[in-house]
Protein backbone atom coordinates (compact mmCIF):
# COMPACT_ATOMS: atom_id res chain seq x y z
CA UNK A 1 0.00 0.00 0.00
CA UNK A 2 1.22 3.46 -0.90
CA UNK A 3 1.65 5.51 2.56
CA UNK A 4 -0.55 8.26 0.93
CA UNK A 5 -3.29 5.57 1.07
CA UNK A 6 -2.59 4.05 4.23
CA UNK A 7 -3.74 7.87 5.30
CA UNK A 8 -6.63 7.99 4.22
CA UNK A 9 -7.63 4.69 5.07
CA UNK A 10 -6.49 6.05 8.50
CA UNK A 11 -8.88 9.23 8.58
CA UNK A 12 -11.69 7.47 7.52
CA UNK A 13 -11.41 4.82 9.96
CA UNK A 14 -11.06 7.79 12.73
CA UNK A 15 -15.08 8.62 11.45
CA UNK A 16 -13.89 11.79 9.58
CA UNK A 17 -15.82 11.73 5.85
CA UNK A 18 -14.78 14.76 4.80
CA UNK A 19 -11.43 16.89 4.58
CA UNK A 20 -10.87 20.24 3.26
CA UNK A 21 -7.98 20.59 1.21
CA UNK A 22 -6.28 22.94 -1.43
CA UNK A 23 -3.86 20.84 -3.98
CA UNK A 24 -0.37 22.45 -4.49
CA UNK A 25 2.50 19.84 -5.62
CA UNK A 26 3.49 18.59 -2.43
CA UNK A 27 0.11 17.49 -1.36
CA UNK A 28 -1.28 15.88 -4.87
CA UNK A 29 -0.38 12.92 -3.81
CA UNK A 30 -2.48 12.65 -0.26
CA UNK A 31 -5.65 14.41 -1.94
CA UNK A 32 -5.73 11.95 -4.66
CA UNK A 33 -5.56 8.97 -2.13
CA UNK A 34 -8.61 11.21 -0.07
CA UNK A 35 -10.56 10.83 -3.55
CA UNK A 36 -9.44 6.91 -4.23
CA UNK A 37 -10.87 6.07 -0.52
CA UNK A 38 -14.29 5.03 0.24
CA UNK A 39 -16.29 6.43 2.47
CA UNK A 40 -13.95 9.66 2.74
CA UNK A 41 -14.19 13.11 0.33
CA UNK A 42 -12.01 16.00 0.00
CA UNK A 43 -13.79 19.59 -0.11
CA UNK A 44 -11.73 22.24 -2.21
CA UNK A 45 -12.25 25.72 -0.33
CA UNK A 46 -10.30 27.59 -2.53
CA UNK A 47 -8.29 28.91 0.14
CA UNK A 48 -6.16 26.79 2.90
CA UNK A 49 -7.02 29.60 5.81
CA UNK A 50 -10.79 28.69 4.94
CA UNK A 51 -10.06 24.98 4.26
CA UNK A 52 -8.73 25.36 8.41
CA UNK A 53 -11.46 27.04 9.72
CA UNK A 54 -14.08 24.60 7.46
CA UNK A 55 -12.41 21.77 9.65
CA UNK A 56 -12.37 23.69 12.79
CA UNK A 57 -15.87 24.21 12.27
CA UNK A 58 -16.21 20.68 11.24
CA UNK A 59 -15.39 19.00 14.40
CA UNK A 60 -16.98 21.53 16.14
CA UNK A 61 -20.36 20.05 15.25
CA UNK A 62 -19.78 16.78 14.87
CA UNK A 63 -17.59 16.67 17.87
CA UNK A 64 -15.40 14.17 16.24
CA UNK A 65 -12.05 15.28 14.85
CA UNK A 66 -11.40 17.44 11.49
CA UNK A 67 -9.33 17.22 9.08
CA UNK A 68 -7.37 20.21 6.37
CA UNK A 69 -4.70 19.59 3.82
CA UNK A 70 -2.35 21.96 2.52
CA UNK A 71 1.06 21.99 0.11
CA UNK A 72 4.26 22.76 1.74
CA UNK A 73 5.23 26.39 2.18
CA UNK A 74 2.87 28.94 1.43
CA UNK A 75 -0.07 26.71 1.70
CA UNK A 76 1.25 25.60 5.40
CA UNK A 77 1.64 29.25 6.24
CA UNK A 78 -1.98 30.56 4.82
CA UNK A 79 -3.65 27.68 7.21
CA UNK A 80 -2.07 29.31 10.42
CA UNK A 81 -5.28 31.45 11.57
CA UNK A 82 -7.74 28.51 11.43
CA UNK A 83 -5.06 26.48 13.42
CA UNK A 84 -4.71 29.29 15.88
CA UNK A 85 -8.43 28.96 16.08
CA UNK A 86 -8.51 25.60 17.17
CA UNK A 87 -6.15 25.75 19.20
CA UNK A 88 -7.05 28.75 21.55
CA UNK A 89 -10.51 27.15 21.75
CA UNK A 90 -9.29 23.44 22.06
CA UNK A 91 -10.90 21.77 19.01
CA UNK A 92 -8.90 18.44 17.84
CA UNK A 93 -8.73 19.10 14.07
CA UNK A 94 -5.85 16.64 12.36
CA UNK A 95 -3.68 19.55 9.67
CA UNK A 96 -1.79 17.58 7.05
CA UNK A 97 1.05 19.36 5.23
CA UNK A 98 2.46 18.22 1.73
CA UNK A 99 6.44 19.09 2.64
CA UNK A 100 9.34 19.02 -0.29
CA UNK A 101 10.80 15.93 -0.69
CA UNK A 102 13.51 14.80 1.32
CA UNK A 103 16.59 15.18 -0.70
CA UNK A 104 15.06 18.44 -1.28
CA UNK A 105 15.17 19.82 2.39
CA UNK A 106 17.66 22.17 3.91
CA UNK A 107 18.75 19.94 6.65
CA UNK A 108 21.72 21.85 8.97
CA UNK A 109 23.08 23.19 5.29
CA UNK A 110 22.15 27.15 7.07
CA UNK A 111 20.87 28.09 3.73
CA UNK A 112 17.13 29.58 4.08
CA UNK A 113 15.59 27.16 1.12
CA UNK A 114 16.42 24.08 -0.89
CA UNK A 115 13.45 22.71 -2.75
CA UNK A 116 10.84 24.62 -4.03
CA UNK A 117 7.76 26.01 -1.37
CA UNK A 118 10.47 24.94 1.39
CA UNK A 119 9.07 25.94 4.39
CA UNK A 120 9.65 24.50 8.09
CA UNK A 121 6.37 23.59 9.02
CA UNK A 122 6.66 21.90 12.08
CA UNK A 123 8.85 25.02 13.40
CA UNK A 124 6.14 26.99 12.88
CA UNK A 125 2.90 25.53 14.23
CA UNK A 126 4.51 24.05 17.52
CA UNK A 127 3.77 27.02 19.40
CA UNK A 128 -0.09 26.72 18.71
CA UNK A 129 -0.59 22.81 18.15
CA UNK A 130 -0.23 19.99 20.57
CA UNK A 131 2.06 18.00 18.79
CA UNK A 132 3.65 18.96 15.32
CA UNK A 133 5.70 15.75 13.50
CA UNK A 134 7.85 15.88 10.41
CA UNK A 135 7.46 12.15 8.81
CA UNK A 136 11.03 11.73 8.07
CA UNK A 137 10.33 7.40 7.97
CA UNK A 138 7.79 6.10 5.91
CA UNK A 139 7.61 3.13 8.50
CA UNK A 140 6.98 6.20 11.37
CA UNK A 141 3.46 6.67 10.06
CA UNK A 142 1.17 4.34 11.94
CA UNK A 143 2.83 5.54 15.13
CA UNK A 144 2.61 8.82 14.46
CA UNK A 145 -0.60 8.82 13.33
CA UNK A 146 -2.06 7.19 15.95
CA UNK A 147 -0.04 9.37 18.71
CA UNK A 148 -1.34 12.61 16.79
CA UNK A 149 -5.09 11.95 16.98
CA UNK A 150 -4.51 10.39 20.64
CA UNK A 151 -3.28 13.57 21.76
CA UNK A 152 -5.61 15.65 20.02
CA UNK A 153 -8.82 14.01 21.58
CA UNK A 154 -7.02 14.13 24.76
CA UNK A 155 -6.84 15.74 27.91
CA UNK A 156 -7.53 19.40 26.83
CA UNK A 157 -8.21 19.02 23.33
CA UNK A 158 -6.41 20.49 20.40
CA UNK A 159 -5.35 20.65 16.68
CA UNK A 160 -2.18 18.23 16.10
CA UNK A 161 0.07 18.97 12.45
CA UNK A 162 1.67 16.15 10.10
CA UNK A 163 4.00 16.93 7.91
CA UNK A 164 4.72 14.09 5.29
CA UNK A 165 7.45 15.03 2.09
CA UNK A 166 6.36 13.99 -0.98
CA UNK A 167 8.64 11.29 -1.82
CA UNK A 168 7.55 9.83 1.69
CA UNK A 169 3.96 10.24 0.53
CA UNK A 170 4.77 7.69 -2.21
CA UNK A 171 6.61 5.26 -0.75
CA UNK A 172 4.63 1.81 -0.69
CA UNK A 173 4.79 0.38 2.52
CA UNK A 174 3.20 -2.44 4.32
CA UNK A 175 0.68 -1.92 7.10
CA UNK A 176 0.88 -4.93 9.02
CA UNK A 177 4.59 -4.17 9.78
CA UNK A 178 4.13 -0.56 11.04
CA UNK A 179 4.87 0.33 15.00
CA UNK A 180 1.17 1.10 16.89
CA UNK A 181 1.72 3.62 19.25
CA UNK A 182 0.56 2.57 22.80
CA UNK A 183 -0.65 5.72 24.47
CA UNK A 184 -0.36 5.48 28.94
CA UNK A 185 -3.69 5.40 30.68
CA UNK A 186 -5.10 8.53 31.17
CA UNK A 187 -6.70 9.64 34.29
CA UNK A 188 -9.76 11.60 34.73
CA UNK A 189 -10.75 11.35 37.92
CA UNK A 190 -9.94 12.94 41.15
CA UNK A 191 -7.01 11.44 42.46
CA UNK A 192 -5.46 12.86 45.37
CA UNK A 193 -7.95 15.69 45.54
CA UNK A 194 -9.88 13.80 48.47
CA UNK A 195 -11.86 16.05 50.64
CA UNK A 196 -12.29 18.52 46.77
CA UNK A 197 -15.82 17.57 46.60
CA UNK A 198 -16.72 17.79 50.21
CA UNK A 199 -15.80 21.33 50.34
CA UNK A 200 -17.00 22.02 47.25
CA UNK A 201 -20.61 20.71 48.87
CA UNK A 202 -19.76 22.84 51.94
CA UNK A 203 -19.78 25.90 49.85
CA UNK A 204 -22.38 25.35 48.31
CA UNK A 205 -24.45 24.96 51.65
CA UNK A 206 -23.97 27.88 52.49
CA UNK A 207 -23.96 30.47 49.64
CA UNK A 208 -27.29 32.88 49.32
CA UNK A 209 -26.52 34.34 46.64
CA UNK A 210 -24.74 31.80 44.33
CA UNK A 211 -23.97 32.03 40.67
CA UNK A 212 -22.85 28.95 38.33
CA UNK A 213 -20.22 29.60 35.49
CA UNK A 214 -20.22 27.13 32.39
CA UNK A 215 -17.41 27.74 30.00
CA UNK A 216 -16.35 26.20 26.93
CA UNK A 217 -14.71 23.05 28.44
CA UNK A 218 -18.58 21.52 29.17
CA UNK A 219 -19.23 20.98 25.62
CA UNK A 220 -15.23 18.94 24.96
CA UNK A 221 -15.93 16.88 27.65
CA UNK A 222 -19.16 16.18 26.26
CA UNK A 223 -20.73 17.23 29.96
CA UNK A 224 -23.80 18.54 28.77
CA UNK A 225 -26.28 16.74 30.94
CA UNK A 226 -24.04 16.20 33.53
CA UNK A 227 -23.93 19.72 33.95
CA UNK A 228 -27.60 20.31 33.25
CA UNK A 229 -28.73 17.58 35.77
CA UNK A 230 -26.34 19.74 38.20
CA UNK A 231 -28.25 22.87 37.36
CA UNK A 232 -31.49 21.40 38.18
CA UNK A 233 -30.67 19.73 41.14
CA UNK A 234 -29.75 23.44 42.97
CA UNK A 235 -31.69 25.61 41.09
CA UNK A 236 -28.90 28.09 41.54
CA UNK A 237 -28.52 30.85 38.23
CA UNK A 238 -26.50 29.98 35.44
CA UNK A 239 -24.13 32.88 33.87
CA UNK A 240 -22.24 31.25 30.96
CA UNK A 241 -19.69 32.12 28.89
CA UNK A 242 -19.38 32.85 25.56
CA UNK A 243 -18.92 29.29 24.31
CA UNK A 244 -21.63 28.21 26.78
CA UNK A 245 -24.74 31.34 25.58
CA UNK A 246 -26.84 28.48 23.87
CA UNK A 247 -26.75 25.89 26.92
CA UNK A 248 -30.04 27.05 28.64
CA UNK A 249 -33.23 28.93 26.18
CA UNK A 250 -33.85 31.98 26.96
CA UNK A 251 -37.28 30.84 28.27
CA UNK A 252 -35.23 29.03 31.51
CA UNK A 253 -35.24 31.57 34.57
CA UNK A 254 -32.27 30.00 36.16
CA UNK A 255 -30.45 32.18 32.97
CA UNK A 256 -28.96 34.86 33.70
CA UNK A 257 -27.12 36.12 30.44
CA UNK A 258 -23.73 36.21 29.57
CA UNK A 259 -20.81 38.53 31.80
CA UNK A 260 -17.86 40.32 31.08
CA UNK A 261 -16.33 43.00 29.68
CA UNK A 262 -18.73 42.23 26.87
CA UNK A 263 -21.40 40.63 28.52
CA UNK A 264 -24.59 41.86 29.71
CA UNK A 265 -24.80 44.54 32.88
CA UNK A 266 -28.10 42.44 34.52
CA UNK A 267 -25.17 39.51 34.47
CA UNK A 268 -22.18 41.69 35.54
CA UNK A 269 -24.81 42.78 38.69
CA UNK A 270 -25.56 39.42 39.82
CA UNK A 271 -21.53 37.94 39.28
CA UNK A 272 -20.15 40.96 41.08
CA UNK A 273 -22.91 40.46 43.73
CA UNK A 274 -22.46 36.88 44.23
CA UNK A 275 -21.16 35.51 47.55
CA UNK A 276 -20.03 32.14 45.51
CA UNK A 277 -18.94 31.74 42.26
CA UNK A 278 -18.97 27.74 41.01
CA UNK A 279 -16.89 27.95 37.50
CA UNK A 280 -16.76 24.25 35.63
CA UNK A 281 -14.78 24.48 31.83
CA UNK A 282 -14.20 27.85 31.68
CA UNK A 283 -10.28 29.44 32.06
CA UNK A 284 -11.84 32.60 33.52
CA UNK A 285 -10.28 34.85 31.12
CA UNK A 286 -9.79 38.70 31.25
CA UNK A 287 -13.12 39.40 29.70
CA UNK A 288 -14.26 37.48 32.07
CA UNK A 289 -12.96 39.30 35.18
CA UNK A 290 -12.08 42.53 34.22
CA UNK A 291 -9.25 44.29 34.71
CA UNK A 292 -7.76 44.23 37.28
CA UNK A 293 -8.57 40.66 38.11
CA UNK A 294 -8.70 40.78 41.72
CA UNK A 295 -12.08 42.91 41.96
CA UNK A 296 -14.00 39.87 39.68
CA UNK A 297 -16.95 38.53 42.53
CA UNK A 298 -14.87 40.78 45.22
CA UNK A 299 -17.34 39.04 48.48
CA UNK A 300 -17.42 35.72 46.66
CA UNK A 301 -15.98 32.37 47.84
CA UNK A 302 -14.62 31.15 44.64
CA UNK A 303 -14.12 27.33 43.19
CA UNK A 304 -12.82 26.15 39.60
CA UNK A 305 -12.86 23.33 38.00
CA UNK A 306 -10.52 22.85 34.64
CA UNK A 307 -8.63 20.16 32.94
CA UNK A 308 -5.67 22.03 32.43
CA UNK A 309 -3.67 23.13 35.62
CA UNK A 310 -1.55 25.66 33.79
CA UNK A 311 -4.67 27.91 33.58
CA UNK A 312 -6.05 26.86 37.13
CA UNK A 313 -2.14 27.92 37.86
CA UNK A 314 -2.32 31.37 36.28
CA UNK A 315 -4.55 33.06 39.13
CA UNK A 316 -1.59 34.14 41.63
CA UNK A 317 -0.36 35.76 39.02
CA UNK A 318 -2.75 37.90 37.91
CA UNK A 319 -3.95 38.47 42.11
CA UNK A 320 -7.12 36.87 41.42
CA UNK A 321 -7.71 34.32 44.70
CA UNK A 322 -9.46 31.26 44.34
CA UNK A 323 -10.61 29.44 47.57
CA UNK A 324 -11.12 26.07 45.22
CA UNK A 325 -9.00 24.33 42.47
CA UNK A 326 -10.40 21.01 41.30
CA UNK A 327 -8.24 20.03 38.34
CA UNK A 328 -10.68 17.58 36.47
CA UNK A 329 -12.51 16.53 33.80
CA UNK A 330 -15.97 18.69 33.82
CA UNK A 331 -17.83 15.14 33.07
CA UNK A 332 -15.73 13.23 35.75
CA UNK A 333 -16.96 16.30 38.59
CA UNK A 334 -20.13 16.67 37.73
CA UNK A 335 -20.43 12.76 38.12
CA UNK A 336 -18.77 12.81 41.30
CA UNK A 337 -20.72 15.66 42.56
CA UNK A 338 -24.21 14.91 41.57
CA UNK A 339 -24.17 11.56 43.04
CA UNK A 340 -23.17 13.39 46.36
CA UNK A 341 -25.73 16.05 46.17
CA UNK A 342 -28.63 13.85 45.70
CA UNK A 343 -29.55 14.36 49.09
CA UNK A 344 -28.62 17.58 50.07
CA UNK A 345 -31.68 20.18 51.11
CA UNK A 346 -32.00 22.30 48.28
CA UNK A 347 -31.01 26.02 48.75
CA UNK A 348 -33.72 28.53 48.90
CA UNK A 349 -32.50 31.68 46.39
CA UNK A 350 -35.80 32.57 45.64
CA UNK A 351 -34.94 36.41 47.12
CA UNK A 352 -32.01 36.02 44.91
CA UNK A 353 -33.52 35.44 41.85
CA UNK A 354 -35.87 37.87 42.42
CA UNK A 355 -33.24 40.46 42.82
CA UNK A 356 -31.80 38.63 39.33
CA UNK A 357 -34.92 39.61 37.60
CA UNK A 358 -35.11 43.36 39.11
CA UNK A 359 -31.59 44.12 37.40
CA UNK A 360 -32.73 41.93 34.17
CA UNK A 361 -35.74 44.75 34.19
CA UNK A 362 -33.78 47.37 35.32
CA UNK A 363 -31.10 46.78 32.78
CA UNK A 364 -32.93 45.60 29.52
CA UNK A 365 -30.50 44.66 26.52
CA UNK A 366 -32.68 46.13 23.75
CA UNK A 367 -35.30 48.47 25.66
CA UNK A 368 -38.16 50.22 23.77
CA UNK A 369 -35.98 53.32 22.66
CA UNK A 370 -34.09 50.85 20.40
CA UNK A 371 -37.29 50.57 18.76
CA UNK A 372 -37.28 54.33 18.04
CA UNK A 373 -34.07 55.11 16.36
CA UNK A 374 -34.13 56.24 12.69
CA UNK A 375 -31.65 53.16 11.86
CA UNK A 376 -31.89 50.05 12.87
CA UNK A 377 -30.48 49.21 16.41
CA UNK A 378 -28.20 46.27 16.34
CA UNK A 379 -29.68 45.01 19.32
CA UNK A 380 -33.13 45.12 17.57
CA UNK A 381 -31.93 43.28 14.92
CA UNK A 382 -30.38 40.73 16.74
CA UNK A 383 -33.35 40.04 18.66
CA UNK A 384 -36.20 40.02 15.39
CA UNK A 385 -32.71 37.56 14.34
CA UNK A 386 -33.77 35.38 17.29
CA UNK A 387 -37.60 35.38 16.72
CA UNK A 388 -37.00 34.13 12.92
CA UNK A 389 -34.45 31.09 14.09
CA UNK A 390 -35.92 27.71 14.90
CA UNK A 391 -35.54 25.24 17.65
CA UNK A 392 -32.49 23.30 16.53
CA UNK A 393 -31.06 25.74 14.38
CA UNK A 394 -27.11 26.46 14.33
CA UNK A 395 -26.25 29.67 14.20
CA UNK A 396 -22.30 30.72 12.85
CA UNK A 397 -20.64 34.11 13.84
CA UNK A 398 -18.38 36.06 12.90
CA UNK A 399 -15.85 38.53 15.59
CA UNK A 400 -15.95 42.28 15.82
CA UNK A 401 -19.53 43.82 17.19
CA UNK A 402 -21.15 40.92 15.74
CA UNK A 403 -20.52 38.65 18.28
CA UNK A 404 -20.81 41.07 21.13
CA UNK A 405 -24.60 41.82 20.31
CA UNK A 406 -25.08 38.66 19.23
CA UNK A 407 -23.72 37.64 22.65
CA UNK A 408 -25.97 39.97 24.52
CA UNK A 409 -28.97 40.06 22.59
CA UNK A 410 -29.65 36.94 20.86
CA UNK A 411 -32.37 34.54 22.65
CA UNK A 412 -31.72 31.17 22.16
CA UNK A 413 -34.44 28.49 21.73
CA UNK A 414 -34.20 24.98 22.75
CA UNK A 415 -31.96 22.63 20.90
CA UNK A 416 -30.26 25.61 18.95
CA UNK A 417 -26.41 25.82 19.55
CA UNK A 418 -24.27 28.78 18.81
CA UNK A 419 -20.48 28.77 17.39
CA UNK A 420 -17.89 31.06 16.71
CA UNK A 421 -13.96 30.74 17.37
CA UNK A 422 -14.25 32.45 20.52
CA UNK A 423 -10.80 33.12 21.68
CA UNK A 424 -8.95 33.59 18.44
CA UNK A 425 -11.97 35.38 16.82
CA UNK A 426 -10.12 35.13 13.55
CA UNK A 427 -11.97 38.21 10.86
CA UNK A 428 -14.05 36.22 8.35
CA UNK A 429 -13.94 32.33 10.39
CA UNK A 430 -18.46 32.46 10.03
CA UNK A 431 -18.72 31.69 6.74
CA UNK A 432 -16.00 29.02 6.13
CA UNK A 433 -16.57 27.21 9.33
CA UNK A 434 -20.58 27.04 8.72
CA UNK A 435 -19.69 25.40 5.39
CA UNK A 436 -17.56 22.86 7.15
CA UNK A 437 -20.66 22.49 10.13
CA UNK A 438 -22.95 21.87 6.99
CA UNK A 439 -21.16 19.08 5.64
CA UNK A 440 -21.12 17.37 9.52
CA UNK A 441 -25.21 18.66 9.89
CA UNK A 442 -27.61 17.04 8.16
CA UNK A 443 -30.68 18.47 10.08
CA UNK A 444 -32.31 21.78 10.46
CA UNK A 445 -30.74 25.22 9.32
CA UNK A 446 -27.51 26.67 9.48
CA UNK A 447 -27.37 30.40 9.65
CA UNK A 448 -24.48 32.11 9.34
CA UNK A 449 -23.72 36.30 10.90
CA UNK A 450 -20.96 37.83 9.37
CA UNK A 451 -20.10 41.46 9.54
CA UNK A 452 -19.14 44.37 11.41
CA UNK A 453 -19.04 47.81 12.16
CA UNK A 454 -23.03 48.09 10.97
CA UNK A 455 -24.16 50.47 13.06
CA UNK A 456 -25.78 53.05 10.84
CA UNK A 457 -26.60 50.68 8.21
CA UNK A 458 -30.05 49.58 6.71
CA UNK A 459 -31.26 46.11 8.03
CA UNK A 460 -30.59 44.34 4.31
CA UNK A 461 -26.70 45.86 5.27
CA UNK A 462 -26.34 45.25 8.75
CA UNK A 463 -25.18 41.43 8.68
CA UNK A 464 -25.23 39.03 6.03
CA UNK A 465 -28.11 35.99 6.81
CA UNK A 466 -27.23 33.00 5.04
CA UNK A 467 -29.74 30.11 5.59
CA UNK A 468 -29.41 26.98 3.93
CA UNK A 469 -31.04 23.40 4.70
Amino acid sequence: MQLAHYVSHFLAKQGIKHVFAVSGGSSLRLIHAIAETPGITFICPQHEQAGAMAADGYARVTGNLGAAISTSGPGATNMITGVCSAYYDSVPVIFITGQVATFKMKGNSGVRQVGFQETAAVDIYKPITKYAVLIDNPLKIRYELEKACHIARSGRPGPVLIDIPDNIQREEINPNKLKSFIPEPETKGLDRQDGKIERCIKFIKAAKRPVIILGWGIRLAKADKEAEEFVNKLGFPVVPTWGMADFLPASRPLLVGTFGTHGTRHANFAVQNSDLVLAVGTRLDTKATGSPANTFAREAKKVVVDIDPYELGKFKRFGLGIDLIVNADAKVFFKTINSKISNIEKQNTSEWLKQIALWKKKYPVCSSQCYKQKDVNPYVFVKELSKQCREGDTIVIDTGCTVAWMMQGFEFKKGQRLYHDWNNTAMGWALPASIGASFAFNKGSIICVTGDGALQMNIQELATVIRHK
